[in-house]
């Protein structure tokens, strides 16, 4: 053998081993590299979002829906004048051309421009016919109420990764059901770099996101919205808040608040307006919190509707704190009944200790105050109630007056339409029912929540709560010819050290008609410049949505005044 042979064949020999040593790193070693370099040359993938769910209100117009906008995409390599083309693409987005040039001037061989883009800009390009610039739908959420209900519905933004994503109320509660799948789309390019298919994901139907049908009445909504605003304008509110509630079933017909906010344009408005008061802030009940301390006294055998407080002579005295009437007026040896009618703090304190510690903890919990309603909005949040070791001997008197404790609005107004209920407690709902992708409802059913007292103490409380509409301090405003069950409520600001704060929250709460509830309600007032007192400026806002629901229900008086 040669030397000149044994010399080819090695360097033959190199050569081979040198070129599987190659093929080896490039298909076993760098293979996944390669692939998604391969990939990223030949085609662009993005997310596309599916059309989101409906939100509509209980006759079925909507309260959100969708509104077609469009995915503007331009692909270079298809402009025949690049220049003109971005001069003209440029003034109809109304941004400026050296936005559009910069976002043209890549290699890619498709170029989104706006991901939103309204019908009424699509129909100006379309006119113009530009050579390589395209469409596809992509719909885009729009609140055809405007600002009704706005806290409850919530609205629709982008998350850190710019996926449109429900936050507040429905659209954050029902996010994963209101938005759908999200759809991977791939637009595929030759060697030239042109587009020549797109592909989405199989089953592309099936992401359609799922329509909620709410309890909300929107006559009654609308109505609420409209006399909340007037009082918070006319009595000087810093902000109100009102709810209305099926006595039975606990479905949620009306919840406003304001400062409100429009969902279609969020981001013009203080994001403090965003939050539902009525789910998301705790407060301070005052008087109306008077009827469940009644209640369970008088359902667990300490006092009854005659017993006669023999402590309500004057001001009550505990430790450093005196308890005062909020009139300075007192009745020596008066009933419970007349308690309720005058709003007697120093009746409240000595029905407080007859219940003990104990017993407060007790109605606390068997109204479940010591937890969530379950309502389907975002944010609920927890009362704010002292542990059972942090307790004092004043804590417990001003208890029973609704002073020292902070819940809900929506947990008041859950635990006093168990009056309304024959003592069931229901839980809050919005949503009646879902429909599902293929046209299928689920019905959300009512769901009881437990049993605050008998129902033999509400029939007692509702006399108690009668007598108080109709001999209170807020007689003037009621609606003449009905039975309605009722408590005014004027609470003191905590402030640091005390309450000498001169402003109040002022509140009023029942349910009608007495005899056979059909609605429970309650309205909120924050600081009212007006009058600081609740039967002065709450109580005539429920008197006249009440009214109004009386007539829109058929509902016929039924007392001959």
């Amino acid at each position: 053998m040669s030397k000149r042979f044994v010399i080819v064949f090695s360097l033959f020999l190199l050569s081979f081993l040198a070129i599987n040593l190659k093929l080896f790193q490039w298909q076993i070693l760098k293979a996944d590299t390669l692939v998604a370099l391969a990939k990223s040359q030949s085609q662009t993938s993005f997310w596309l979002t599916p059309q989101r769910g409906d939100i509509l209100a209980s006759d079925g117009f909507p309260l959100a829906t969708n509104k077609m906008a469009y995915v503007l995409f331009a692909r270079p390599g298809d402009m025949k004048d690049k220049d003109v083309e971005s001069q003209l693409l440029a003034t109809v987005l109304d941004v400026s051309l050296a936005t559009v040039s910069a976002r043209l001037s890549t290699t890619s061989a498709w170029v989104p421009l706006d991901w939103h883009l309204p019908e009424a800009q699509k129909e100006q390009l379309d006119k113009l016919q530009l050579a390589g610039v395209g469409f596809d739908e992509n719909p885009t959420r729009f609140y055809p109420e405007g600002s009704m209900a706005a806290q409850l519905v919530g609205f629709v933004g982008k998350d850190s990764a710019g996926v449109d994503t429900g936050y507040f109320g429905l659209e954050g509660y029902y996010d994963r059901q209101l938005k759908g799948r999200t759809v991977l789309a791939t637009v595929v390019k030759d060697a030239l770099n042109r587009p020549i298919l797109s592909k989405t994901d199989d089953n592309i139907d099936e992401t359609t996101g799922r329509t909620l049908q709410l309890h909300i009445d929107r006559t009654i909504q609308y109505d609420v919205e409209q006399k909340l605003l007037s009082g918070v304008e006319k009595y000087g509110a810093a902000s109100g808040l009102a709810a209305v509630m099926d006595s039975h079933t606990g479905a949620i017909l009306a919840m406003a608040s304001f400062p409100n906010f429009n969902p279609s344009d969020f981001w013009d408005f203080d994001p403090a307006s965003f939050r539902n008061p009525f789910v998301s802030d705790t407060y301070e009940p005052g008087s109306t919190f008077k009827p469940l301390v009644m209640a369970w006294a008088i359902d667990h055998g300490l006092v009854t509707p005659s017993t006669q407080c023999d402590t309500c002579s004057g001001p009550v005295t505990i430790g450093d704190a005196t308890i005062h009437t909020w009139d300075d007026k007192y009745f020596p040896n008066t009933t419970m009944t007349e308690v309720i009618q005058h709003s007697d703090n120093t009746g409240m304190v000595y029905v407080a200790q007859k219940m003990k510690l104990d017993g407060m903890l007790s109605m606390l919990h068997d109204f479940h105050f010591d937890q969530l309603t379950g309502v389907d909005l975002q944010g609920e949040a927890e009362a704010q109630i002292h542990d059972k070791n942090n307790w004092y001997p004043v804590d417990l008197a001003t208890a029973g007056f609704g002073q020292g404790l902070a819940v809900t609005p929506i947990q008041l107004l859950t635990a006093f339409n168990s009056l309304a209920n024959d003592g069931i407690i229901m839980e809050p709902q919005v949503v009646a029912s879902i429909q599902k992708e293929d046209g299928t409802t689920i019905d959300i059913q009512p769901k009881e929540l437990g049993q605050s007292v008998s129902s033999t103490t509400t029939k007692v409380m509702r006399e108690m709560l009668v007598n108080a509409v109709n001999k209170g301090e807020a007689s003037f405003a009621r609606v003449k010819g009905y039975r309605i069950a009722g408590k005014t409520g004027t609470a003191s600001v905590a402030v640091a050290g005390g309450y000498n704060d001169p402003r109040t929250i002022a509140s009023f709460i029942g349910y009608a008609p007495a005899d056979d509830p059909k609605f429970t309600m309650l309205v909120i007032l924050h600081e009212p410049a007006s009058s600081i007192y609740g039967a002065e400026t709450a109580a005539p806002i429920f008197f006249s949505i009440a009214k109004d629901i009386f007539t829109y229900w058929h509902i016929l008086p039924t007392v001959n005044e």
